[in-house]
Formats: structure tokens, sequence, C-alpha cells
């Protein structure tokens, strides 16, 4: 079953049929609210908006850690998560899909971005922080059904990751256009890095919003530009997801099975506190 990750913009989708409720208690707090179980036409996956079913917390205030353990408590075998980001090359254009292979993380260490720690030691590899498996797929599925010709892809950038809630400066949106970054946002760390600790592929899909302010000859960024582009974005990323959900488990064969804490637990297993043991076999299996 895919865990469904909603961001701004994509808190909630029309034809969604809701078919459960779901518990969202866990060792790190509550999961957003609005976790639930949807169906699609005949299609049953988990949904989880990230934000909250009401948009009610900033990027920092997210409990990432719990929405990833509820998505992976409820059955989750895979992650995708639905971004907006801002662009900070002229060739990812506003209403574009930039699915990245690679992140920079610029947060301030506000956000528990591990569930690692308090008696638990371990260290995870995020050399290749998305699967690339669901990736690969997803470009096939693209290309096979032509969403191309309704709009343009991308695949394999950098996404850079903010702490927000600001939108950058000038002078800062050209210092991550020079370390390699295509595009921005502030919400996908340390999300892919918790999915990953789960043992969960996960396949970031952002939608351009806007040019960032990295340039004076284009707009800059604005909360109304935003606001306008993401209504056409929704609509986008719903058709990508009734391919996703007609593919089946195209996650099938995803190197993030063989990692996670799986591997990179640092510790004899009967050394784990008997509190926490539960949770961090849940999060191995």
């Amino acid at each position: 079953m895919l865990g469904i990750i909603g961001g701004s913009g994509f808190e909630k989708f029309d034809e969604f049929e809701t078919v459960e409720l779901l518990d969202r208690e866990t060792p790190f707090g509550l999961a957003a609210s609005g976790l639930k179980k949807v169906k699609v036409n005949n299609d049953v996956f988990l949904f989880i908006s990230r934000h909250g079913e009401h948009h009610e917390h900033l990027p920092s205030e997210i409990n990432y850690a719990a929405n990833i353990f509820a998505l992976k408590k409820h059955g989750a075998k895979a992650v995708i998560s639905f971004s907006a980001v801002g662009s900070l090359q002229k060739e990812y254009a506003p209403g574009d899909l930039v699915i990245p292979y690679q992140y920079i993380d610029r947060t301030k260490s506000i956000r528990r971005s591990t569930f690692l720690g308090e008696g638990i030691i371990g260290h995870v590899s995020l050399a290749k922080p998305v699967c690339e498996v669901m990736a690969e797929r997803a470009m096939e599925l693209i290309t096979q059904n032509d969403l191309n010709s309704k709009f343009k892809t991308h695949f394999g950038q950098t996404y850079v990751c903010i702490e927000g809630p600001y939108f950058s400066t000038k002078a800062e949106s050209n210092a991550y256009r020079q370390m390699g970054a295509q595009i921005i946002g502030m919400s996908n760390f340390p999300e892919y890095g918790l999915a990953r600790e789960a043992g969960l592929p996960y396949l970031p899909c952002s939608f351009v919003t806007d040019y960032d302010c990295w340039d004076d000859s284009i707009p800059h960024v604005t909360v109304d530009e935003v606001i306008r582009v993401m209504r056409g974005n929704n609509a986008k990323a719903f058709s990508l997801l009734k391919l996703f959900l007609r593919a089946g488990d195209f996650y099938k064969d995803s190197a993030a099975y063989e990692g996670g804490l799986r591997t990179g637990l640092f510790m004899p297993k009967e050394a784990i506190p008997a509190s926490k043991k539960a949770w961090v076999e849940l999060l191995m299996s």
C-alpha cells in the first residue's frame, strides 16, 4: 500500500473517498491531522496532509517523525511526497514537475531529524536519499501516458531545503544556485531521511510555483502568485497519482528495503531499551 504525503496545495484532492480515519498516536507524538485511508476508484492507499488537514503547521512545526511512523504503522510500503517548490534555474518553470534525486539541508536543527538517539544508536546512509527505482518507473509511466504533453517533467535535480517560514534573501538564493541546487523548498527535510530510517522507499514529486528571488528580471515570489499556480498544480499531481496507483507495486525491488535501520543499527538488538523495542522493531520490519 502506498503512503501519500500532501504538502502545500495538495492537502486534499476532490476525488478522494475516505475509507477510514486512522489513529494518529505514535511514540513521537501525534501525526498530522487528517490521517486516513483513502480510495480512488478501486485503489486504496494512505494519505496524510503534511501541514495538517487545515494547513495549521509551519514547515518547522511539522512532526515529521510522527508522520512517517504513522504511515509505516498503518501499512505503507512506500512514500510518495507532493510538495510546492521554488525554482533556482529558468529552465524549471512554474507548473513544471521536478523529481529531485539529491538534497542539501539548510535547516537550523529546530526539527527532529531522526528516530535515533536516547539509547538508540545507528548510522544510515543517505548517499541516495530518493528511491531511484521508483523514479525510473515514474519516468516510464509519464512517457507511456504522454503526461509530458500536459506539463514538463524533470528528473535528477537537487533540492535545497531551508528552514522558513521566510522566503530567501537574494544573496541566499544565489548562494544556493552556486551550491548546485535547482529547486528550493521548506519541507522535504527531514522527511526523506526518516523514510530511509524506516525502510520506506521515498519518491518526491515537487511542483514549481515560482522563481524565488535570484533574478530581478523575473517577478519575485509572492504568496498570491504561489497560491494561483498551486491550483493548477493540484490537478497535475492528481493525474500523476492516479498513474502511480494503477501501476501497483512500482516500488518493488527498491534498494530502500535493504537499508535504513535494518542495516544501520549500530548496537546489539538486545541492548535496545525495553521501552523502545516495539517501535524499533516496527521500523526495522
